[in-house]
């Protein structure tokens, strides 16, 4: 292990640094096929499904005797679990600072999550119970290990290079997505040739991105170096470094002020793409190899989406393209609104707005916040930064199906996030992000 301070990638070489920064790339590799074929396609209707196969004469099912729509259940295990995710995550950043050893807890969170994902094979019958407690471990595993992930990105590239390097990570894991959904179509639609059933086809699929993800997150975990940081060494523990990290943020109010905007817009991110299979399946009546083709468009094209929205940023900085980025979320979302039952054509481009859009305002997101934390913090920054991107991201889901249990509408549910982009638009355009970043003692790069 490593023992150098943070933020020295210019005194490491060159090709130690590409080397580690191409291992890097391979987390976003291991882990989006999670975020693809588990959380995007397939878990939402099926989990669904399996719980409307559990409910009573009056559609609800009854978990802790809480009487829940059965359509709502997917939604609310979603915010279940990032609220999970908000409890751990600031206190493994803090340990993953002050020690200095950040592998050794990405494995740990990485492997948890895969093998929840592969235990979703067992999902069948009426095991909604099982389906959500499997989600709430993946989903909030899932959180701390991209936590950890993404606070090496100020250690492994320098400020000039990070949209580029944040760009390609998002760019592989839509790329990883795009590949194993391929599979997972030809899998889904040829069950019968394969002598499956359609259930057990689902659960295959399911599984399999446990186990991709497990396999893949050992080059990551080869590559990438552990650094101690000297200054974090008399950390306290636990709940006092979580408090002791809160009052350091209060210290930079505009790296908060970044923090609330995009914990407002990607809100609506994370909702829309942990969402839209059920609206697809439930609203528009759509076929579930209908929503696995519109997926796979959406992963192809946010591969380039990410790589030209890379590209523009370094003509027109990351804060004006992330903004236009979410004026074309709120206008697709909105006309999503207006979708005809049964029209699959206009789903796909839905979609196609979408995918365009939707890799390269996480990846400018993410590469943006890196300037914005004090040298020596990274984890413990990134875990708030992960809360917003994911621990914070309960709201969505939760307004989302509150308001189908209230109307019975999921087109409804689907405007009602719409807020969630215009809100975080008008809060990303009133930060100075110069500012913010020489406040944060790092320099600005010439465009930003």
């Amino acid at each position: 292990m490593g023992t150098d301070t943070v933020r020295t990638p210019p005194d490491d070489g060159a090709a130690d640094l590409r080397r580690e920064q191409r291992g890097w790339y391979f987390y976003d590799w291991a882990c989006s096929v999670y975020s693809t074929s588990v959380l995007t396609v397939f878990l939402g209707p099926y989990l669904t499904s399996v719980a409307e196969s559990a409910a009573d004469a009056d559609g609800y099912v009854h978990p802790l005797g809480i009487p829940v729509r059965a359509g709502s259940f997917f939604a609310y295990s979603v915010s279940l679990s990032v609220i999970v995710a908000v409890l751990v995550m600031p206190l493994v950043g803090a340990a993953a600072d002050r020690t200095g050893r950040k592998k050794p807890l990405l494995a740990a969170a990485a492997y948890l999550g895969a093998t929840a994902t592969a235990g979703m094979f067992f999902l069948d019958g009426d095991r909604y119970l099982l389906g959500g407690a499997l989600l709430v471990v993946a989903n909030a595993a899932q959180s701390v290990a991209m936590m950890l992930y993404n606070s090496y990105l100020p250690q492994i590239a320098p400020p000039e290079q990070r949209d580029a390097v944040s760009s390609r990570g998002w760019a592989f894991g839509y790329a990883a997505g795009s590949l194993v959904l391929v599979v997972n179509l030809v899998l889904y639609t040829g069950h019968e040739s394969f002598g499956i059933s359609e259930s057990t086809a689902v659960r295959i699929c399911l599984a399999s991105a446990g186990l991709w993800w497990g396999a893949f997150a050992l080059i990551p975990l080869r590559r990438l170096r552990d650094r101690r940081s000297e200054a974090r060494e008399t950390a306290l523990p636990g709940f006092r470094q979580l408090a002791a990290t809160v009052r350091d943020m209060r210290r930079h109010p505009l790296t908060l002020a970044f923090l609330l905007a995009y914990l407002v817009y990607n809100d609506g991110v994370q909702t829309v793409i942990s969402q839209a299979s059920v609206y697809g399946s439930k609203e528009l009546g759509l076929g579930q190899s209908t929503l696995i083709g519109a997926i796979l468009l959406v992963q192809v094209l946010a591969v380039a989406g990410a790589l030209a929205m890379g590209r523009l940023a370094r003509t027109y900085g990351a804060k004006r393209t992330i903004l236009g980025s979410l004026v074309a979320w709120t206008l697709t979302l909105a006309a999503g609104y207006f979708l005809p039952a049964g029209a699959p054509v206009w789903f796909f481009v839905l979609a196609a707005g979408i995918g365009l859009v939707l890799g390269g305002s996480q990846a400018l997101s993410r590469s943006l916040f890196s300037h914005l934390v004090p040298p020596g913090k990274e984890a413990e920054y990134f875990s708030a930064y992960e809360m917003s991107d994911r621990g914070m991201s309960w709201l969505g889901p939760l307004l989302f199906g509150l308001t189908y249990q209230l109307t019975g509408s999921y087109r409804d549910a689907i405007i009602s996030l719409v807020g969630f982009f215009v809100i975080g638009f008008a809060l990303l355009a009133r930060v100075p992000v110069g500012r913010a970043i020489r406040e944060a003692g790092n320099p600005v790069p010439d465009r930003i």
